[in-house]
């Protein structure tokens, strides 16, 4: 069974989501193309935690790089013998995703403590920046998010954003955890075969 070919895929895919994540981080910092609360600091205080662009980002290109770059099939490993680097291969692979497995684990935690918290703004009542909403409740009530007036729209914007955080990290997961799984056959598929290969 070809499990580096496996692995190829799962690292693609994850380099993908890793970029869309650094995307959509570095967008919540300028809430419809402004620049101005980014540069005087008028933003929820989840937007500064990074979560997309370390966690969900580059902690997951870790894992995305090694996969599309080891060579299970043809046994580069760490040792001269087959089963050994082969093997070594696998537990480097399980290592990493471990590695993917904690960036996108705080990329999910941090986006979905944020929706529940809420964007921060200026309202029409309070003339300072506030996060007008109690609890997660205003994601259904779209009839109070007019509240917040500065920036426009702001509520749409950190919804939208940290939704497709909280996906794409979701996804990067679920993809982490197959490939420890892939990793784990492979590594008893090889023994088995050094089992079988031994006079």
């Amino acid at each position: 069974m070809c499990f580096g070919a496996f692995s190829k895929y799962v690292g693609y895919k994850l380099l993908v989501l890793a970029l869309l994540c650094i995307v959509a981080n570095i967008l919540l910092y300028f809430p419809n193309g402004d620049t101005r609360y980014a540069s005087h600091n008028y933003l929820g205080k989840y937007v500064g935690c990074l979560h997309g662009i370390i966690g969900g980002g580059l902690l997951v290109l870790v894992p995305a790089f090694t996969f599309i770059g080891i060579e299970y099939d043809h046994c580069r490993g760490c040792f001269h013998h087959e089963n050994h680097g082969r093997s070594c291969s696998l537990i480097a692979s399980i290592v990493v995703a471990c590695v993917g497995i904690l960036g996108a684990g705080y990329c999910f935690i941090i986006s979905a403590l944020a929706l529940a918290h809420g964007p921060y703004c200026y309202t029409r009542d309070v003339h300072s920046g506030c996060c007008p909403f109690s609890d997660s409740r205003y994601l259904m009530e779209h009839a109070d998010w007019p509240l917040c007036q500065d920036p426009r729209a702001i509520v749409k914007w950190n919804v939208t954003l940290f939704s497709i955080l909280l996906a794409l990290s979701g996804i990067e997961l679920i993809l982490c955890t197959i490939q420890i799984i892939n990793a784990c056959i492979g590594g008893v598929c090889t023994a088995c075969n050094g089992h079988n290969e031994v006079p």
